[in-house]
C-alpha cells in the first residue's frame, strides 16, 4: 500500500474524501490509505446498489454516526467514489478510521 494520506476536505455541508471499492471481497473491511484514497473491502457484489449501500453501511458504523449522515456525492458505478460524511470533525475521523 501507497503510504500517501488520505486526502480529506472540510465543507460546510461535511467531510469529503475519495474511496476506492473492492467488490466482492471475502470480507468487509476499511483497508486504510491507498495514493490518497480511503480502500473498502465489500462482500457485497456492485449489482442493484449493494455495493454502494454496503460502502455507506461501513463507513457510518466505523464512525458511529447514522447512515443518513454518509452520502455517495459522485462514483456510484465506479470503484472510486467521493463520499461526504456529515458531524464528524477531521481529526476524529482519522481517529476512528485508525490512521
Amino acid at each position: 500500500m501507497s503510504e500517501e494520506p488520505l486526502r480529506v476536505t472540510a465543507t460546510p455541508e461535511g467531510l469529503v474524501f475519495t474511496v476506492h471499492v473492492q467488490p466482492r471481497a471475502s470480507r468487509c473491511e476499511i483497508c486504510g490509505p491507498k495514493d490518497g484514497e480511503l480502500k473498502l473491502r465489500l462482500t457485497s457484489p456492485p449489482v442493484d446498489d449493494a455495493a454502494n449501500k454496503q460502502c455507506v453501511e461501513l463507513i457510518a458504523k466505523t464512525l458511529g454516526v447514522a447512515k443518513s449522515r454518509v452520502s455517495i456525492k459522485s462514483g456510484a458505478k465506479s470503484r472510486h467514489k467521493v463520499v461526504r460524511v456529515e458531524g464528524v470533525l477531521q481529526d476524529e475521523l482519522f481517529s476512528l478510521l485508525k490512521l
